[in-house]
């Protein structure tokens, strides 16, 4: 954050996060550990159990037993394991996935909409189930959506450009009830996103069998990342070359990063409360001055039910969300419109799925707090936006 001066003002914690100190601490320490873990002289056993270490810390706060933890290099590769690794598991199994079924909700990432455009590809059959106008997947769309033969559904935890909440455990005891009543197995699988800085991420109880995470997002180093599979989960690697994390993501482990990780989740988690309670009202007040200085401004979602970080606004006219983005840059703000990750769209599709008027998925503003937004940043984005809006 100091390299671009101390009066920009970060407002895009959801694209990414600074590393935290003791997260930073904890990777450069490890950094001496640079033997491979899967040695059997004396340094690899030590860089083995400095990884076997993190993945404990890790499950622990997930409520997991380690072994159901695979490191990853970040979210979208856990999410490329978890859906199109699964397929390929039943592509084995059946020799097809002809016939087969999938649910994926219509305002995911961009890293789990392409998985499923992959499975498309693969030959089964997806079904799209779109939210209320508050931004909500309900259990009953999605058990609407289930067919005799679907095997696995998708649904991200915390919206990633609204910050909607969504049911998962609705959604797992509505999945349970059906696989029950009809003798079969559907897996259920979330993209977490940054939902697990402000909500406690125990799988049991969200009913999860496979659950993304990205240490990015999470006030963690870049590059590495988790994915939980339950014991029902089955899944085939994407990538090739070896048989370390139970033989899904060959290359030689970074105990490094995965340190890293485990601070950072320490940190988090310990901080959980607080901070939650901290940027709701931020996030709160920060809202009800733009609805009152700006006339005409949409807010996308229910700040009810979402994540206490994430306010995304509409703005009425005939200037594009990437104009007001670029303008509010300009004067020190830096926000996004939507995710960055998806290439060429220039509306948002989370935002159309909502309904409204045309402008309402094309004049989108995100805006995300982080650890180190403060109320001087809030009121001084408050001026600026209202600078820019209105003159």
């Amino acid at each position: 954050m100091s390299l671009f001066g101390t009066r920009r003002i970060y407002l895009d914690y959801a694209s990414a996060t600074p590393v935290h100190q003791k997260a930073a601490q904890a990777l450069s320490e490890a950094m001496g550990i640079f033997a491979n873990p899967g040695a059997l002289h004396e340094e690899g056993v030590v860089a083995k159990r400095l990884l076997t270490s993190s993945r404990e810390r890790i499950g622990k706060h997930l409520g997991c037993k380690a072994r159901e933890l695979v490191f990853t290099s970040g979210l979208t590769e856990s999410n490329t394991i978890a859906i199109v690794g699964t397929a390929r598991a039943l592509e084995i199994h059946r020799r097809s996935l002809e016939g087969t079924h999938w649910i994926v909700s219509s305002i995911e990432h961009s890293s789990v909409l392409e998985c499923f455009a992959e499975v498309e590809r693969m030959g089964g059959a997806v079904t799209h189930v779109e939210p209320d106008s508050k931004g909500i997947v309900a259990a009953e769309h999605v058990v609407k959506a289930l067919r005799p033969e679907t095997v696995f559904v998708s649904v991200g935890w915390g919206n990633n450009e609204i910050g909607t909440v969504q049911p998962l455990s609705n959604i797992a005891h509505a999945l349970h009830r059906y696989e029950k009543d009809n003798k079969t197995t559907v897996l259920f699988h979330s993209d977490a996103g940054q939902a697990p800085l402000y909500l406690s991420p125990q799988v049991n109880s969200l009913g999860v069998d496979l659950f993304s995470l990205g240490s990015g997002k999470l006030y963690g180093p870049r590059g590495v990342g988790a994915l939980h599979l339950s014991n029902r989960a089955h899944a085939s690697p994407v990538m090739y070359g070896g048989g370390q994390e139970r033989g899904l993501r060959p290359g030689t482990e970074d105990p490094a990063l995965a340190a890293g990780f485990a601070a950072a989740f320490d940190v988090f988690t310990s901080e959980r409360g607080k901070e939650t309670k901290r940027l709701r009202k931020l996030r709160d007040d920060f809202a009800r001055e733009i609805v009152a200085r700006i006339p005409g401004i949409i807010v996308n979602g229910d700040l009810r039910h979402a994540l206490p970080h994430m306010l995304n606004i509409s703005v009425p006219g005939d200037k594009s969300g990437e104009y007001l983005a670029l303008q509010l840059d300009h004067f020190g703000v830096a926000l996004s419109t939507k995710s960055a990750c998806r290439e060429g769209e220039t509306d948002s599709h989370v935002v159309a799925a909502l309904g409204g008027p045309e402008w309402r998925a094309k004049n989108t503003l995100r805006f995300s707090l982080g650890r180190d937004t403060a109320e001087q940043g809030i009121k001084k984005t408050l001026d600026i936006l209202e600078k820019v809006l209105i003159g």
